[in-house]
């Protein structure tokens, strides 16, 4: 009998503190069912914290939350994006147009900006990745069709009215809300950090559960980067978490230590694999997720893969063998 689809999700909102409202708008990627905006009281507005991703109908899901909560798209203010992926940064354009407000997002944005300005190049870039770690031709063939005409998630590219860097503060009625920059889940990645609360919007860095992804070929060592971020927000010593996706959650320290405990061990398994002999990116995978790449799977888990690999090379643990596709062997500690 034919699995029934998946039904969609519809926007929600809900008050979370005084003057902080969780926006939960769907999203249509199996086993992500939604993420997280957030609405934070300024003035006789809001600021409103990354934007859900843009396909047919997005914005009517975001004004459909914000309506639950009684807000309304125009009360924004100002929007703050945690990072350029489509889900924080799609429906930017859409928002700004809309509203006139500024947009604040890091600079370091052109993994999205390219993906979104010249979609073409950026997939055939994700194609010679994959080749490169021994992805079979007919599977490439198949993403390719799959791909090739659709969208980016973003409405359009808009460049950001301020850099979103350390220093910078954001302004609201719970205070200002400090920039901690958090490179690793992707360049652009900043937390919002404020103080006086102890609470944390922490975008894709930390999430209720613990689940990592690493936005591969854009920075020298992301996976390390994501390491020294987590160092970062453990010295904050926050006491709520509002992340990207799932529910807020207080135990911000312990979620912190599993995240640095799973890079670990998937990081071993890495070098456990290439210690035996040379490997492809492809068939590691299977020493360190349990089971072989699936089109489901294969963009997050090979990107994560690479990234560990990527990591181990900055560190001395491993090293690239030449070729179509490339091979990996262990290093010199």
């Amino acid at each position: 009998m034919a699995t029934p689809a998946r039904k969609r999700e519809l926007g929600r909102g809900e008050r979370v503190l005084p003057g902080v409202w969780r926006l939960r708008l769907p999203l249509p990627w199996p086993g992500i069912p939604h993420g997280n905006a957030w609405a934070i009281a300024a003035g006789d507005g809001i600021v409103l914290v990354d934007t859900g991703i843009h396909e047919p109908g997005s914005i009517a899901h975001l004004e459909r939350a914000l309506g639950m909560v009684n807000l309304r798209l125009e009360s924004v203010k100002l929007l703050v994006c945690t990072h350029a992926h489509s889900d924080h940064y799609g429906q930017a354009a859409t928002i700004v147009d809309r509203t006139g407000c500024e947009l604040w997002m890091h600079p370091n944005h052109g993994h999205m900006s390219r993906a979104a300005t010249d979609p073409e190049f950026y997939l055939q870039q994700r194609l010679e990745i994959a080749r490169q770690s021994g992805v079979p031709d007919e599977a490439l063939r198949r993403y390719l069709e799959r791909n090739r005409d659709r969208g980016s998630g973003v409405a359009r590219f808009v460049e950001p009215d301020r850099r979103l860097v350390a220093g910078v503060t954001v302004a609201t009625d719970l205070g200002d809300w400090e920039v901690v920059e958090t490179p690793g889940h992707a360049p652009s990645h900043v937390c919002l950090w404020q103080p006086q609360q102890r609470v944390l919007v922490s975008g894709d860095h930390l999430l209720g559960r613990v689940s990592l992804y690493f936005d591969y070929g854009h920075s020298p060592d992301p996976a390390g980067e994501f390491l020294q971020s987590l160092e970062k927000v453990e010295d904050l010593d926050a006491r709520l978490c509002l992340p990207g996706h799932g529910r807020t959650f207080t135990d911000v320290r312990a979620h912190i230590h599993a995240n640095r405990r799973l890079v670990a061990e998937r990081v071993q398994k890495v070098v456990d694999a290439i210690s035996v002999e040379p490997l492809t990116a492809v068939e590691i995978v299977p020493h360190v997720y349990g089971h072989a790449l699936t089109e489901l799977t294969a963009n997050w888990w090979l990107s994560e893969t690479l990234a560990y690999l990527q990591h181990l090379e900055m560190t001395g643990r491993a090293q690239r063998i030449g070729g179509t596709p490339e091979r990996w062997a262990g290093g010199q500690h």
